[in-house]
């Protein structure tokens, strides 16, 4: 297959093309750190490998354009980190722009090519429900109305405009993807290695996560999946509170849970995104993934993280 891979050097995007690589699949990762339409093979991915091709996601085409004719998938997974930084009016921006100019740039392509992509792969996140309530979330479920659901639902409008007769768009709302080698999990589990860890504010927040490996392979599902259209939750079966995240992280390091941290610590270390990072929180389950007989590897969170920590 041939793959176009926006956000490929990264946390998620960098092993997923990885893989295909090895499997001897054409990746071609999108990548800021080129000159537009300029193009570099990595060494050491063989033939046909991974080659990067420098693009600008302005929202408008370049002449990266090119490289999405014939395409058998387009994935998407760039953007701006959300939590690198305490939010500002300029990281907001900067947060939203990533996303929406990106898609935009890249469904522009698709609606412009002579022969194109039989499905492009969006991202998105469970930020998309808001934070506000304990139920239980679907990917039928309404959007929330803070600014993460706001860009989550402006994002995932964008990448509908790319479906075409021949192009099926799939939306990766996806939770918190947990491996010990980047993410969020090393940050978590950092208090825990010191013996300080514990819940975060009232422990009963749900916390919507995947292992790293379910993520890849859910895509990898998407993409070959002919039915597969419209929003997956990408998380686990089973969500878990945040104490029941802290006790189980704390078991595999062989760690007590016993230092919380209460609410107004975190937002006054965290600012404005304490609330829908951390305090707040989402209980969405893969409803359509399991109805069409996705099979997760990690399921469950206590057998996630010994897996990761290989306890």
């Amino acid at each position: 297959m041939k793959l176009v891979v926006a956000g490929g050097t990264g946390f998620l995007g960098r092993p997923l093309c990885e893989i295909w690589a090895e499997e001897e699949h054409e990746v071609i990762v999108l990548t800021r750190s080129l000159p537009p339409g300029t193009s570099a093979h990595e060494a050491g991915t063989g033939v046909p490998g991974v080659t990067r091709l420098g693009w600008t996601p302005d929202g408008q085409l370049g002449p990266w354009a090119s490289a999405l004719e014939g395409a058998d998938a387009v994935i998407n997974v760039a953007g701006e980190s959300i939590a690198a930084r305490r939010w500002s009016a300029a990281h907001k921006q900067a947060v939203r722009e990533s996303r929406l100019l990106a898609t935009r740039s890249l469904a522009a392509a698709i609606l412009g090519a002579a022969h194109p992509p039989r499905v492009f792969v969006s991202s998105s996140a469970v930020g998309y429900y808001g934070y506000t309530d304990q139920s239980e979330k679907t990917e039928d479920a309404p959007p929330g109305t803070d600014f993460l659901a706001e860009v989550c639902r402006e994002w995932e409008e964008e990448a509908r405009q790319a479906t075409r007769p021949e192009t099926r768009v799939a939306i990766v709302r996806s939770g918190i993807a947990l491996e010990a080698d980047g993410g969020v999990l090393p940050q978590l589990a950092r208090p825990f290695r010191y013996f300080v860890g514990g819940k975060a504010a009232s422990g009963r927040q749900y916390v919507s996560w995947i292992h790293k490996l379910d993520w890849i392979e859910l895509v990898r599902w998407l993409v070959v999946t002919e039915s597969a259209a419209g929003p997956f939750n990408a998380v686990a079966p089973v969500p878990v509170t945040n104490r029941e995240l802290s006790r189980n992280l704390a078991r595999a390091l062989h760690r007590p849970a016993l230092f919380p941290v209460p609410a107004f610590a975190l937002r006054l270390a965290l600012g404005e995104m304490a609330d829908p990072l951390v305090i707040g929180g989402q209980r969405a389950v893969p409803a359509r993934a399991l109805a069409m007989d996705f099979y997760f590897r990690y399921p469950e969170i206590d057998r996630a993280l010994r897996a990761i920590y290989e306890t």
